[in-house]
């Protein structure tokens, strides 16, 4: 099934062309769809009408239909929940910072990985997500909410790097001048740590910055909370790591989650510091949202700002949360779990 929304500008000037259209079409189809937020080919009045009328035959635009939006008290974040084509919904969030807005996207409907503390995965893992697909999430927030985009981060539903390819074709679309032309810099990848896809990120030449699920100092807590750490031990995990500063001169930053009794004590913090102290990373220290199925609790603030401190004062550059989207239910996989129990 064709996707305008897969396209880069030559494809579709290939692809009008074989339909017997002008090629220059091609470039007032990207003003409309990536300058003027418009998704229908009726309103896209500069066709001729025998031209609109071929392509909602040829190539319907699948824009997602917006099934919940929920905006946080505050005003700063926007969780929506869409549904695709297929019928499939997914989540994305659009968070407002003082340097500019970015959005959480998803890379799968469902995840396979499963950790603990994630709701993401626990109707299981259904398909990946088309560049696409992955394209329509940033666009349904510049036409219903704001056209201005600072920067994304790929962390929301699934594990992106086991949908590499579309993945990967996604951030080269949106970078693409003829799109949104937004900075590699500008975008984070988060991953769970699948190691060869690691190295073959750092070969891509795309200076953006790669955040890996830590979550744990040790191998043994790791696999309690963590399942694909049974395939990808932490030190395999954290050479990768290495590797990706070494070729891309981009430092990784760890994502580590606070969870009360288990990986925010007084002994995770000195194994952590032993294991990361000195070296050139970034910590984001992640106070968990409670998750009462598994009895997995949010420490108090007192013993994070102490589990915090101790790895400041040895050297492993940390920085603690700010929780944004707690209010609208905006970690990943919540708004879904709860559609699908209606």
């Amino acid at each position: 099934m064709n996707n305008l929304f897969d396209m880069t500008k030559k494809e579709l000037q290939t692809f009008l062309v074989a339909q017997g259209m002008k090629k220059f079409r091609a470039d007032q189809i990207f003003h409309y769809v990536y300058k003027e937020n418009i998704f229908s080919w009726d309103e896209m009045v500069l066709l001729p009408k025998k031209d609109r009328q071929l392509l909602k035959d040829v190539l319907p635009i699948h824009f997602p239909e917006i099934v919940s939006r929920l905006d946080a008290p505050d005003g700063q974040t926007v969780k929506l929940l869409l549904q695709l084509a297929d019928g499939e919904t997914v989540e994305t969030v659009l968070m407002m910072h003082d340097y500019g807005n970015s959005i959480c996207v998803s890379s799968q409907v469902g995840c396979a990985v499963n950790c603990a503390f994630c709701a993401s995965a626990k109707n299981g893992f259904v398909r990946n997500l088309s560049a696409g697909e992955m394209v329509a999430q940033l666009l349904a927030f510049r036409k219903y909410v704001t056209p201005e985009l600072h920067s994304i981060v790929i962390m929301g539903t699934g594990e992106p790097l086991l949908n590499y390819d579309n993945v990967i074709r996604f951030m080269k679309l949106i970078h693409d001048k003829d799109t949104l032309y937004l900075g590699y810099r500008n975008m984070t990848l988060s991953t769970s740590g699948i190691v060869p896809k690691m190295y073959d990120l750092a070969k891509e030449g795309m200076p953006i910055t790669l955040a890996v699920s830590l979550h744990a100092p040790n191998d043994a807590l790791r696999r309690r909370i963590m399942p694909i750490a049974e395939k990808y031990p932490l030190e395999a995990v954290l050479q990768a790591a290495r590797h990706y500063f070494d070729v891309t001169g981009r430092k990784v930053t760890f994502e580590y989650i606070l969870i009360k009794g288990l990986t925010c004590t007084n002994a995770c913090a000195k194994e952590l510091s032993r294991l990361l102290g000195g070296q050139n990373i970034l910590v984001n220290a992640i106070p968990i949202n409670d998750n009462y199925d598994v009895g997995l609790y949010r420490p108090d603030e007192k013993t994070m700002n102490e589990f915090v401190t101790y790895l400041q004062r040895h050297g492993v550059p940390v920085t603690l949360r700010r929780e944004m989207g707690s209010k609208i239910q905006a970690a990943c996989g919540q708004l879904r779990i709860k559609r699908e129990k209606i």
